[in-house]
């Protein structure tokens, strides 16, 4: 199931994490284990090799899985997160998956569920060999695009915002072309530290050389230094036919953030990808692709997305492009109660909800206040004298409307370690 996988495991409990990563091993995936968050975050924004999936204790010695996250959001798109918690609730949920979170397992689990899961988010959704970008007339375009550019010389430059499929284009532009027989070398500079950035490119043994005479992309080209682009440009320049054609991918910010010189050398060749908000049948398109390949991994399969769950994709805007598909799909198939998945599995933090039962205002306040007070120790890592900071009340309170309201105390070592610095 996870054979020839990366696998990152942030879990600072020592039997939690050992019995995960033998079985992820056994598996056949390669795993490595971070004991904390500072640990996780070094070593997942610079990894030896790209993650194919991450799976995170929501709460940690020394942070937090969900700041993680968003720490690592700030600057690089992070592989697709699997959380894990004993603090489970639907408003964490929610803001997980608002945030890019692929998937949410609530502590004790079954380890078969977690495989299950774990498959379902880094199966394949649609690559280079498929047909195309979607049905739509734009989506043809970007295809017919491809086509051109493939049969043309020179750098290319393709401009969209994330999860648009700017590697998927530069896959297919380098199948298309008379570079394909030669190899194709992605190189996502976000993920990579800047002073790396000159010898991953240039030096010996690098993408540069590696490409040969095939394509070298060049993800996030805007991340490199002033030096790095000159030196980029360049290269370009030297090759000449006999070495590789670079192709850059870009947000739609490019021109301001690259070098102008680099930048008009690029442009002439530019293909930009629109955002799927500009063509909804081309997100159901993928939609399904994608519930196909993950429906064939699943245990039991389902029989489909169920036409109200496609209307609501029609008319949602996904201004996380594929991405957002990936995670939401994902979380629906391993979420989903029935035999189809429903609107509610898809946008679970946009269904309509119920009409409510009236309750006493004590009942209402006790609710207000269990939500709150579970929030403030998630975002402290379940740190009491942190949380009731937050919260704007003395530790002994907390406690004792912990008590009442059935919330359970932060796990003994994080008692310790509040114990340790007082």
């Amino acid at each position: 199931m996870l054979e020839g996988r990366t696998i990152a495991l942030v879990e600072d409990d020592e039997i939690m994490g050992g019995s995960l990563e033998q079985r992820l091993r056994l598996e056949g995936a390669r795993v490595v284990w971070f004991k904390g968050y500072q640990r996780a975050l070094g070593g997942l924004r610079t990894p030896n090799r790209p993650f194919d999936a991450v799976i995170c204790d929501i709460r940690l010695g020394d942070g937090s899985g969900e700041d993680l996250f968003l720490k690592l959001a700030e600057t690089t798109v992070p592989p697709p997160f699997l959380f894990m918690t004993g603090q489970a609730s639907a408003d964490q949920a929610v803001r997980l998956l608002r945030s890019g979170a692929a998937d949410y397992l609530t502590k004790p689990f079954d380890i078969g569920q977690l495989l299950e899961r774990l498959s379902l988010l880094i199966a394949p959704g649609f690559d280079s060999e498929g047909p195309g970008f979607g049905p739509s007339k734009a989506a043809r375009q970007i295809d017919e695009m491809i086509g051109r550019l493939a049969q043309l010389d020179g750098p290319v430059l393709i401009l969209g915002e994330g999860g648009t499929g700017k590697r998927a284009a530069a896959e297919r532009l380098h199948a298309r072309s008379d570079h394909s027989a030669a190899p194709f070398i992605a190189l996502d500079l976000s993920r990579i530290a800047g002073d790396q950035h000159a010898a991953r490119l240039f030096a010996e043994g690098g993408a540069l050389e590696q490409a040969g005479q095939g394509v070298l992309l060049v993800e996030r080209l805007a991340e490199a230094s002033d030096a790095v682009q000159a030196q980029m440009l360049a290269a370009i320049w030297n090759a000449g036919r006999d070495g590789p054609r670079l192709v850059a991918t870009e947000g739609g910010e490019a021109r301001e953030r690259l070098r102008p010189d680099l930048f008009f050398h690029l442009s002439p060749l530019t293909l930009t990808i629109s955002p799927l908000r500009e063509r909804p049948e081309d997100a159901l398109w993928m939609l399904n692709r994608m519930f196909d390949g993950m429906n064939r991994r699943r245990r039991i399969p389902l029989k489909g997305i169920s036409t109200q769950a496609e209307a609501m994709v029609l008319r949602h805007d996904w201004l996380g492009n594929g991405r957002e598909i990936r995670a939401r799909l994902a979380q629906a198939m391993a979420l989903a109660q029935g035999e189809m998945i429903m609107p509610a599995d898809l946008f679970p933090d946009m269904a309509a909800p119920s009409e409510p039962a009236f309750v006493t205002l004590s009942e209402a306040r006790d609710q207000a206040e269990r939500v709150q007070i579970q929030r403030a120790l998630d975002h402290c890592a379940g740190n009491m004298r942190a949380a009731a900071g937050l919260l704007g009340v003395g530790r002994t309170t907390l406690w004792e409307k912990m008590q009442k309201l059935g919330i359970d105390r932060p796990d003994e070592d994080v008692r310790k370690s509040e114990q340790g610095g007082q």
